[in-house]
C-alpha cells in the first residue's frame, strides 16, 4: 500500500465527524487530495465546464509558468548588478534574483491559502487547487520592489472580494490575480510604476552590495517611450546602448519578474496548447488585436508610444504573458468558440489603446483583461443567441422546403 495513503487513511478517523480533530477537516482534506488522487467526483462550481480533474489543470499551468519564473530570477539579479556596475556569472544572478523573489512567493501563497483554508473550513467545504496557479502568478507579475506587506494586502483583497464572495475558484468572474496587481496599481502607484521599481538596487540576504552607476535609470522600454510624449522614439538601456526587438524577445530588459522574456513565455504557451489547457483562438486573437491595433496607431503616429513598431508592441510590458497566461484563463474568459475570438481580439484592440491613448499608464493589458472579464459573459450570450436564432431560420427553411 501507498505509504502516504496508508498515513492519511490512519489519521482520517481523527478529522472525520466525531474526531477530535473534526474542526479541521477541510485541511486534512486538502493536504490529502493535494497529495493523493480523490476518489470522488465534483459536481458543480469549478468541474462544470470541463471533464478534467480540476488539480491536473492547475498543476500543468505551474509547470507552464516555471520558464518565465526561472528566467525572470536571472533577469532580477542580472538588472541588479549591471545597476551596480558589476559583472556577475549566471549562478550569481541567479541565486541573487531566486532570494528577491522567493519571499514574494511566500507570501503570496501563505496569505491566499490561509485564506482559503479558513474560508473553506468555515463553510465545511473541500479546498479547491484554484490559488495553485494564482499564487504562483501573483508574484510574476508585480516588481520585484513591491514591498511585502503590500503583496499580502492585495492577496487578501483580491481573494476575499475577487473570490470567494462569488462562491470561490469556477465562480469568480475577475482573474484574481490581476485584481491584485489592479489593487496594487491604484492603492499604491508610487510602487507599482517608475525607474525605481523594476530593478532590485539593494542588496539581498547580502549579496549583491555596492552603489548604482551613475546615470543609470531602470525605466522599461514602455515607461521610456511614455515619457517621450511626442519626442523621436528610442529605447535605450540603462548603459546606455540601444535595446533591439530581439532584446524584448529575449527579455533582458527592466520590467516585472515573469513577464520581460517572451522567449520563455512561448515555451509556457507550448505547453498550454499541447495539453489542451489553454484555448489557442483566445491567444491568436489577443495577439491579431494588438497587431493590427498598433498598426492603425502607427498610420497615426502622433506620439512616441504610437510610433512602437506593432511587432514590439507584442513583445513589451506583459502583452504576450497577458494573452498567454491571463486572458485564456477558462473561468474568466469567454467559453463559445465565436466569443473566445471577439473575447481575445477586443483584448489585443483595449491593450494597446490604454498604451497609446493614457499618457499615464504605459501599460494596457491588466485593464484590458479586467474589462473585458466584465464582458465575456455578454460576449457568450449574444453569441448563443445568434446561433439559436441561425438554427431556427434553417428549421424554417427545411419546414418550407417540405411543404
Amino acid at each position: 500500500m501507498n505509504p502516504i495513503k496508508k498515513f492519511f487513511d490512519s489519521i482520517e478517523p481523527d478529522f472525520s465527524e466525531g474526531g477530535k480533530f473534526a474542526a479541521l477537516h477541510s485541511l486534512y482534506d486538502g493536504f490529502r487530495t493535494f497529495l493523493l488522487t480523490p476518489s470522488t467526483t465534483g459536481k458543480r462550481g469549478v468541474h462544470i465546464h470541463d471533464a478534467i480533474d480540476s488539480k491536473r489543470t492547475m498543476i500543468v499551468v505551474v509547470l507552464a509558468l516555471i520558464p518565465a519564473l526561472l528566467f525572470g530570477m536571472y533577469n532580477v539579479g542580472y538588472q541588479h548588478y549591471l545597476a551596480i556596475g558589476e559583472e556577475a556569472g549566471f549562478w550569481v544572478n541567479f541565486w541573487f534574483g531566486f532570494l528577491a523573489v522567493l519571499p514574494t512567493i511566500v507570501v503570496s501563497y501563505v496569505v491566499g491559502l490561509g485564506i482559503e483554508f479558513a474560508v473553506a473550513q468555515v463553510k465545511h467545504e473541500e479546498i479547491a487547487e484554484g490559488f495553485l496557479v494564482t499564487g504562483f502568478l501573483i508574484p510574476l507579475i508585480i516588481p520585484v520592489e513591491t514591498p511585502l506587506w503590500m503583496v499580502a494586502i492585495a492577496t487578501a483583497f483580491a481573494v476575499i472580494f475577487a473570490k470567494e464572495v462569488f462562491g470561490g475558484t469556477g465562480y469568480n468572474v475577475f482573474n484574481v490575480a490581476l485584481v491584485t496587481r489592479a489593487f496594487l496599481f491604484f492603492a499604491y502607484p508610487a510602487s507599482m510604476s517608475g525607474a525605481d521599481v523594476f530593478v532590485r538596487t539593494g542588496d539581498t540576504f547580502g549579496l549583491g552590495k555596492g552603489t548604482l552607476v551613475d546615470g543609470f535609470s531602470g525605466a522599461t522600454p514602455l515607461g521610456q517611450a511614455m515619457a517621450e510624449g511626442t519626442g523621436a522614439l528610442s529605447f535605450v538601456s540603462p548603459t546606455g546602448t540601444p535595446y533591439s526587438t530581439a532584446d524584448f524577445f529575449w527579455g533582458l530588459i527592466p520590467g516585472s519578474v515573469g513577464e520581460t522574456s517572451v522567449a520563455a513565455i512561448l515555451i509556457g504557451a507550448i505547453i498550454l496548447l499541447a495539453t489542451g489547457i489553454a484555448s489557442w483562438k483566445v491567444m491568436l486573437s489577443v495577439f491579431g488585436g494588438g497587431y493590427l491595433t498598433a498598426l492603425m496607431y502607427n498610420a497615426i503616429g502622433a506620439t512616441a508610444v504610437m510610433n512602437i513598431p506593432a511587432l514590439d508592441h507584442l513583445l513589451l510590458g506583459g502583452f504576450a504573458f497577458g494573452a498567454v497566461f491571463m486572458a485564456t484563463d477558462p473561468v474568466t474568459s469567454a467559453r463559445t468558440e465565436a466569443g473566445k475570438w471577439i473575447y481575445g481580439f477586443l483584448i489585443g484592440f483595449f491593450a494597446i489603446s490604454i498604451r497609446a491613448l493614457n499618457p499615464g499608464y504605459p501599460e494596457g493589458v491588466m485593464l484590458a483583461i479586467l474589462l473585458m472579464n466584465t464582458f465575456a459573459p455578454l460576449i457568450d450570450y449574444f453569441v448563443v443567441e445568434q446561433n439559436i436564432k441561425r438554427r431556427k431560420k434553417r428549421a424554417l427553411t427545411a419546414v418550407k422546403a417540405v411543404r
